[in-house]
């Protein structure tokens, strides 16, 4: 039986099961899918994508149909609205594709700040942006910073994009897993004792992880790297190049 034929029974099947069931199969269709196309450093390969678009649109559909209930817990909600990020900012290259960067994309599209405050999918019955995902769910609804080492925006400096769904039942090990991985990614962040090159994520929302700890408190927590709290902190240029092809 071929991946294509699997995931059209599985989403048979998604469409007959009941809610908790629906959001298991929802995510197996979606790591098969990462599985093929991303490899172990986070490289996608959109051309793949492409070959499974109706797959794809039908798992976004899927996402789409089946918005978390008031009623699921946290991590459930969570782990929906990240994959949801992810796989609707796959869907916004592959309809541009090809492109070299996510940020060419808003050339052309009238009153919007920038490509992630397109309106290009919906969740129940509204309308949506990634930046709406991001900054009015994710960062408003969630005391969780790990957020930031798990939605890609398809760019190289961005995390690694995880090769499955995230899952309720996993979810603390896979956010403590991401964090682990961008902290110590070299080509992320460049860690000494006593100087520290971070991405711009941490300058853009410092903030978020600096509540009730110092950003250097918060990269003790992961870093394999001594930290010091006297170390110099600059950040790096972000390479908003495809992190893929």
């Amino acid at each position: 039986m071929n991946f294509r034929t699997v995931l059209f029974l599985l989403l048979l099947a998604v469409g007959q099961a009941n809610a908790q069931s629906g959001f298991s199969g929802g995510n197996q269709i979606w790591t098969q899918l990462l599985q093929k196309h991303v490899d172990d450093r986070g490289w996608v390969s959109y051309r793949g994508f492409l070959n499974d678009t109706a797959i794809l649109n039908n798992y976004l559909l899927w996402l789409s149909s089946n918005p978390p209930r008031l009623s699921a817990d946290s991590d459930e909600k969570l782990a929906f609205w990240i994959n949801a990020y992810n796989a609707f900012t796959v869907k916004l290259i592959l309809d541009h594709y090809p492109v070299s960067s996510i940020k060419d994309i808003k050339n052309g599209v009238p009153f919007v700040n920038s490509v992630w405050d397109i309106k290009f999918f919906e969740v129940g019955s509204e309308e949506m942006s990634l930046n709406a995902i991001e900054h009015s769910i994710l960062r408003k609804q969630f005391d969780e910073p790990r957020i930031h080492f798990a939605i890609v925006c398809a760019s190289m400096s961005c995390p690694q994009l995880r090769n499955e769904a995230y899952t309720a039942d996993k979810l603390e090990q896979q956010l403590t897993n991401q964090a682990v991985r961008f902290i110590n990614d070299t080509t992320k962040n460049v860690l000494a004792r006593e100087k520290l090159q971070l991405s711009a994520i941490f300058k853009w929302y410092r903030k978020d992880f600096t509540k009730e700890i110092s950003l250097k408190e918060y990269l003790r927590k992961y870093a394999k790297e001594a930290v010091s709290e006297k170390a110099k902190v600059s950040y790096l240029d972000y390479d908003w190049s495809l992190n893929g092809e």
